[in-house]
């Protein structure tokens, strides 16, 4: 296993990429992720803004992001490798898992 600092090979970015179709892997600055996430409302965009940045503080591992209404628009990077390394990908899987799980709740008319 790679250690989760070390910037990763194309090959391994390729094989982890995979896993996450909904990001996209693109070579600027070293490599980064990016993604879109779209939500019902600006309350459920900023609880899943506050749920990942829990735990990216936790891990001292922080997302480039901005939100505008219902979407949040990510890049992921490690700054310190000047590219992709496991620590990216682990926190595109959480975020997902995030999404996913809002992304059932139901919401109620205004």
């Amino acid at each position: 296993m790679t250690p989760t600092s070390t910037r990763l090979p194309s090959q391994e970015i390729a094989r982890l990429a995979e896993q996450l179709p909904a990001w996209q892997v693109k070579p600027a600055r070293g490599g980064v992720l990016t993604r879109q996430f779209v939500f019902h409302d600006f309350a459920q965009a900023f609880g899943f803004m506050s749920q990942v940045a829990v735990f990216a503080d936790r891990r001292d591992h922080h997302p480039e992001w901005a939100n505008v209404y219902n979407r949040v628009t990510v890049t992921l990077t490690t700054h310190d490798v000047e590219g992709l390394t496991v620590k990216d990908f682990e926190l595109a899987r959480f975020m997902d898992g995030v999404a996913a799980a809002l992304a059932t709740q139901t919401h109620s008319p205004r």
